[in-house]
């Protein structure tokens, strides 16, 4: 019997030319956008572009020296990344291999890293809130999982913090957390590595790394692999959430692999596909039905302003996608209001439909409340006498301002929120001295959870202030101002 040997039948191009990371080959008629092609020297390469000559591609891992005249043949599959619940508690690159040396990554399967995102049909509507732990984001700009929330300002006016803030606050709350770093230095990526690793985040939280040292072509699949990532869990059921840090460089590195395609150049020099190179990858977040795995996906991308400007190319173009947006002020920071979240910028599509009946309660006016105080303190700097009626909303205003600064890294419970500002709604902190607002603040909640735990429990279930609980609360605190005056020398 004569054996027949196996035919690998391959469509082979050359190498025209070679530029920083980026590679024009002839040939390759059947190629498609995403397709892996081999080089001889071993290296892998993927199509991201034709011409009526050629096929533009990046180069994804280079084994050896890519030259002019080389062979190039094309593999017949679509750039994947390997997922699976090993990967929790890691550090990958943009392409999905281990960079922690703590070895290899066993995967469950590959998911395509450019997948389509689930039809209109395939989701549900969000209306389960994630609570990121800092008061002024859960009363005022709610999230609720699905939702994609932009995170805008100006460099270092705490952008990070916030997203790191609402992955530590995921802790026992059976959320799968991804941050994604993109073109930043190596320096920060370990203070926020360290960061993980002191609050114990590392646990639950995944990280894909491509800083500036990365390739360009690392740097441009990242978040499209963190992406797939999120959706391996997504589709298992599971609640994610996914931080992009941050997709201004996203699209610098793109604008450089363009020009270096040599694509027309449109606005501020992006290739005019700019648009939907964000768009295609946002719209896969989302809540799915349960028939579909019934697992949600939370995108809080981060955007950068120069000068506060909200109107760049890049910033406009985000913000048209997302469903709202928290928007960061360089004065408000530089005044000491951290997180300098500015309200009149800032805005959730989804509202108040994420929150729980104790929350909408207390979190009724805020917003008002705080632009009144905003409005009013700037008319002080005008005129020095005010009415007493204005002296109030004054004092009310700098009460709530008090109330709204957190520290970095410290969120708190749904519970300490809901009681915190049921007491500023019972105007009980406006008449304190700032000594014992100051200590009333951070002590409260504690002095709640020791000697009164029944309350936080049945707040717990209910997640509602019942009139019971309001009559309790009303009690506790004549009791925590007698004990704190007692003990007063």
């Amino acid at each position: 019997m004569v054996q027949i040997p196996s035919l690998d039948i391959k469509e082979v191009g050359r190498v025209k030319e070679v530029k920083q990371g980026t590679v024009k080959v002839e040939g390759l008629p059947s190629c498609i956008y995403g397709q892996l092609v081999q080089f001889s020297g071993g290296g892998k390469g993927m199509a991201i572009g034709f011409n009526q000559r050629e096929v533009l591609v990046i180069v994804v891992s280079e084994a050896g020296k890519i030259s002019v005249g080389d062979s190039v043949s094309s593999l017949g599959e679509l750039i994947s990344v390997p997922v699976g619940e090993a990967f929790l508690g890691r550090i990958v690159n943009g392409i999905g291999e281990p960079i922690d040396n703590r070895g290899l990554i066993k995967p469950t399967s590959f998911f395509p890293v450019f997948r389509e995102a689930p039809g209109v049909m395939d989701r549900e509507p969000v209306d389960q809130p994630l609570l990121t732990g800092i008061k002024i984001i859960d009363l005022t700009i709610p999230i609720g999982k699905g939702q994609r929330e932009l995170i805008i300002g100006d460099r270092q006016t705490g952008k990070s913090s916030i997203a790191l803030d609402a992955i530590i606050n995921q802790k026992d709350k059976n959320v799968i957390c991804i941050y994604c770093w993109i073109g930043g230095s190596e320096t920060a990526l370990k203070k926020i590595l360290h960061l993980l690793n002191e609050t114990g985040a590392n646990t639950y939280t995944i990280v894909v790394a491509s800083p500036a040292s990365a390739t360009a072509a690392e740097q441009y699949l990242a978040p499209y692999a963190a992406a797939a990532l999120g959706e391996y869990f997504m589709l298992g059921g599971k609640d994610v959430l996914l931080t992009f840090d941050d997709l201004t460089k996203h699209a610098w590195i793109y604008r450089q692999i363009s020009l270096l395609l040599e694509r027309s150049p449109g606005r501020e020099a992006y290739p005019g596909d700019i648009f939907y190179v964000h768009s295609q990858l946002l719209e896969r977040a989302g809540r799915l039905k349960s028939s579909k795995g019934g697992g949600s996906m939370t995108f809080l991308p981060i955007v950068e302003t120069l000068q506060g400007d909200i109107t760049g190319y890049i910033q406009s173009n985000l913000i048209s996608i997302t469903d709202g947006q928290i928007y960061l002020s360089s004065p408000l920071f530089k005044e000491g209001f951290k997180p300098a979240i500015d309200l009149g910028l800032s805005v959730s599509r989804i509202g108040s439909k994420v929150q729980c009946s104790a929350i909408k309660e207390v979190s009724g006016g805020l917003r008002l409340e705080y632009a009144q105080y905003r409005e009013m303190l700037r008319l002080t700097k005008l005129r020095t006498r005010l009415s007493p009626e204005a002296m109030e909303k004054m004092r009310r205003g700098e009460v709530l301002r008090e109330v709204l600064i957190q520290p970095n890294n410290l969120p708190i419970s749904e519970q300490e929120e809901i009681i915190l500002f049921y007491a500023f709604k019972r105007k009980i902190l406006e008449i304190l001295p700032q000594d014992a607002l100051k200590k009333f603040i951070p002590n409260f909640f504690n002095f709640v959870v020791a000697d009164h735990p029944a309350i936080i429990e049945s707040l717990k279930k209910s997640r509602s202030l019942t009139v019971d609980i309001k009559t309790e609360l009303d009690k506790l605190f004549v009791e925590f101002f007698q004990r704190v005056k007692s003990q007063e020398p």
